[in-house]
């Protein structure tokens, strides 16, 4: 079936993040091929998005989701029930199931666009890039792996450098330094006790205590020590920042990313789910209301079990056409 071998042709080009040009040719050369006027969107030198739409026409919806992956690359494979390898889920078979319903909108008389954009797994840098050169559509549906639910909410990020400076001294005379080890640690045991915000129907706030690193050697007292966190929003930051600030006191709290919480669009009939990470919706506020909806489990997103039901994907590529059918009438 073409959307499994499409599916597995696009996993087995490697597209880590940053890495994309490979698998944008592609897609650039595969649309124009099944005839469809698609452009390369300059990101940055070596990277670009790739947007199609039926030639002449003006999409009032577009699909879209990202080609990049995290690593490792893993290559293809399948059986009876599942295509196996990186980007099965996150998003390569999700990108196969939009070109096919497209493909099917069309041969409908019904214009539907295709943006698939580079740098979601880091920073949304394609879709940040693709806000400002809009179409003037007036739906998004953005694709994930939500088992084919469509998403009521999908959680923020918030991402936190925290930053401990002491001395340097001989371990032996502990008394003459000042370890930045021992002030991050208890850092980080004030910040477990900080209340998490929940949000009714949603649920809490979580963080992952994601890097620590910092010392010389072992017979030194550390003068630098850092951590990486990444908090999960369900609602507002600013009162969760200012606990953070104050509970990593004497440390500094840097924060270097943050994606707010976001409710979203959903259809009667449909079953729903709240997606617990982010998405590139946010980055993506021109380009009309957003639905969020993918076949996949996000639980094995990122691990080397990554995979997709076959019965998912074609199930997908229906509830695709079904969607945008409905908000276009």
């Amino acid at each position: 079936m073409d959307l499994f071998a499409l599916t597995r042709g696009m996993i087995d080009i490697e597209s880590t993040t940053g890495n994309e040009a490979g698998m944008g040719e592609f897609l650039h050369a595969e649309l124009g091929r099944r005839g469809w006027s698609a452009q390369r969107m300059e990101v940055e030198p070596g990277r670009f998005n790739v947007i199609a739409v039926p030639p002449g026409s003006s999409p009032a919806l577009f699909f879209s989701t990202h080609m990049d992956t995290v690593p490792p690359f893993i290559a293809s494979s399948e059986d009876e029930a599942r295509i196996w390898g990186r980007g099965a889920c996150d998003a390569k078979g999700i990108i196969a199931a939009q070109i096919l319903a497209a493909e099917k909108l069309r041969h409908e008389g019904i214009a539907a666009g295709l943006l698939f954009l580079v740098g979601e797994e880091r920073d949304s840098l394609g879709a940040k890039v693709a806000n400002d050169q809009t179409r003037g559509c007036r739906f998004l549906i953005n694709g994930e792996p939500t088992e084919n639910r469509l998403a009521t909410a999908s959680k923020g990020a918030l991402r936190v450098e925290v930053v401990a400076r002491g001395k340097m001294a001989h371990s032996a005379y502990p008394e003459l330094g000042d370890s930045a080890i021992e002030k991050l640690v208890t850092a980080l045991y004030r910040l477990r006790d900080v209340p998490m915000p929940e949000t009714e129907g949603i649920g809490a706030s979580t963080m992952n205590i994601g890097i620590i690193e910092g010392g010389r050697a072992p017979n030194v007292i550390p003068d630098f020590a850092k951590a990486l966190l990444l908090y999960r929003l369900v609602g507002p930051s600013d009162e969760l920042k200012k606990n953070i600030v104050d509970a990593v006191e004497p440390c500094e709290a840097n924060f270097t990313l943050e994606i707010p919480f976001q409710r979203l669009r959903t259809i009667e009939g449909l079953p729903t789910m709240v997606a617990a990470f982010t998405t590139d919706i946010p980055a993506l506020s021109n380009w009309g209301e957003a639905l969020l909806l993918g076949p996949g489990s996000i639980l094995v997103a990122h691990t080397e079990r990554e995979h997709v039901e076959k019965k998912q994907l074609v199930e997908a590529v229906e509830l695709y056409v079904r969607i945008a059918r409905q908000v276009l009438t």
